[in-house]
């Protein structure tokens, strides 16, 4: 919980010594074989993103606003009832039906007709695969150690100050 790495927005306190960290034990059994996942949440807010940094992203609050949970940390979707009926209307409107599609997907669904051709036997997995690939953003966006060279050297400098 003292943990920083500023240079990756990781601030284990504010100035105000307010707590930003915690780290969350997950303990299961995969293939006859235990595992443990430790997944270390960061609330940390700044004005680019007053939701928190590792939230998902404005970008993407049309699919998941809601906090990313541990089930979904552990890489289970857990989406919004409200995109049950939401994405029938975005279904619609690709097909160029008529529609209540909400003004929130309107420039999502322009990008997926820009890119694809709809029928009614591809819509609905055609629109389930864009979910997908948003919620696996909403992911990247929730790490607090990305994908990337700058996030795997971060997350080594982390786990060498732990084994300190």
């Amino acid at each position: 919980q003292v943990y920083s790495d500023e240079s990756l927005q990781i601030k284990a306190k504010s100035t105000d010594g307010t707590p930003h960290h915690t780290i969350t034990p997950i303990a299961r059994i995969r293939d006859g074989k235990y595992e443990l996942d430790l997944v270390l949440r960061d609330n940390n807010t700044n004005e680019k993103y007053p939701d928190g940094i590792f939230h998902p992203h404005p970008a993407l609050h049309h699919i998941k606003k809601e906090n990313i949970g541990l089930i979904e940390v552990m890489g289970l979707a857990i989406l919004p009832a409200r995109l049950g009926t939401e994405l029938l209307e975005v279904e619609k409107y690709l097909l160029n039906q008529d529609n209540q599609m909400d003004e929130i997907h309107k420039a999502w669904a322009e990008q997926l007709k820009n890119e694809e051709h709809f029928t009614r036997e591809t819509v609905h997995a055609t629109v389930q695969g864009a979910v997908g690939e948003v919620f696996e953003e909403v992911l990247k966006d929730a790490g607090v150690f990305k994908d990337t060279q700058e996030g795997h050297e971060g997350f080594r400098k982390f786990i060498d100050f732990v084994n300190q």
